[in-house]
């Protein structure tokens, strides 16, 4: 067991190590860009479009700020904001698939997973759900009342402050990740070296399969779907390279959990909106299934006819 934990530890360590190094250097260039006309001339470009969307050109601020930053950026934002409850649900459904954009991209690429596939995932089914809301649901008209009150922050000015700012934050977010990814990581590891892992993974298998991967892809899975893309990231890196999961498989899971990652963080972080989270969890769960169902149904058909064409050539 001592064995085991030691295994584990190490492992996170590595793995903290790997991922800090994306994470720390991201998220000061990212805070930075806060006190800068960029985010402001971004918004000003996309506050055209809004309408498409049914949303408000002010709701491009929290649009923006949760691509570029987090959730947590994007509500708090959403909470200084007359808007109405149809706007705050197309919001929170668009801002569910598509946010923290710069970090969770690097992840995928360490993982082994395209950076432009992710990225056109998350937008598109973004901007399709903002869409689709606005045309189908006909109601929402009220203002949204907000279950909890914004916390107004302190403005910072000054470069050296805003430096030391952006700084915390990069830290803050390398000692959350060392938080979650230690424990993690030594966990994971004792259920390996005891069998557990394997019997989870027959669990999972009908899941996995009619999602069109193998049964040694549930770690990164369940990793993904619990703790999200960036703190669920070392379990992945970790399972791809122990559990022998395939590149089509590795791929299919990703292309799963952009759609649908971290459901009870990612849910939960909504409630303050005063929004109905069981449909917004619903629509991320059924979106995730179905794309992968698609994808991995398209794979299968293509592949025995670039094998044909390959035994052709040669």
């Amino acid at each position: 067991m001592l064995g085991s934990v030691k295994r584990g530890f190490f492992v996170g360590l590595t793995t903290t190590w790997t991922l800090g190094k994306i994470i720390f250097p991201i998220t000061i260039i990212v805070s930075l860009l806060q006190y800068t006309p960029i985010l402001k001339w971004i918004i000003s470009a996309i506050e055209p479009l809004m309408g498409l969307l049914g949303l408000s050109g002010d709701a491009a601020i929290p649009l923006v700020l949760g691509n570029f930053l987090n959730l947590y950026a994007a509500i708090g934002a959403i909470l200084t904001l007359d808007l109405t409850v149809k706007e705050v649900f197309i919001l929170a459904v668009m801002l569910s698939f598509s946010h923290n954009m710069f970090v969770e991209s690097m992840v995928a690429k360490r993982v082994g997973v395209s950076v432009w596939l992710t990225v056109v995932i998350r937008v598109g089914l973004s901007l399709l759900s903002g869409v689709v809301i606005n045309l189908v649901w006909k109601g929402g008209s009220e203002l949204a009342k907000y279950g909890f009150i914004s916390r107004q922050e302190e403005v910072i000015t000054g470069w050296l402050p805003i430096l030391m700012d952006a700084v915390s934050k990069a830290l803050l977010g390398i000692g959350q990740l060392a938080m979650i990814v230690l424990p993690l990581m030594i966990v994971i590891q004792v259920l390996k070296d005891l069998k557990w892992l394997d019997t989870f993974s027959r669990w999972m298998s009908p899941f996995t399969r009619v999602l069109g991967m193998k049964e040694n892809t549930s770690t990164t899975l369940a990793a993904g779907l619990l703790f999200g893309l960036a703190y669920g990231a070392g379990v992945m890196i970790q399972a791809a390279k122990e559990d022998g999961v395939s590149k089509k498989d590795l791929t299919l899971a990703f292309i799963f959990l952009v759609s649908c990652h971290a459901v009870v963080e990612d849910t939960l972080i909504f409630i303050p909106l005063g929004i109905p989270i069981l449909p917004l969890l619903l629509i991320r769960l059924v979106v995730a299934i179905l794309l992968t169902v698609v994808v991995a149904v398209i794979w299968n058909r293509v592949q025995p006819v670039n094998r044909e064409e390959a035994t052709y050539e040669s």
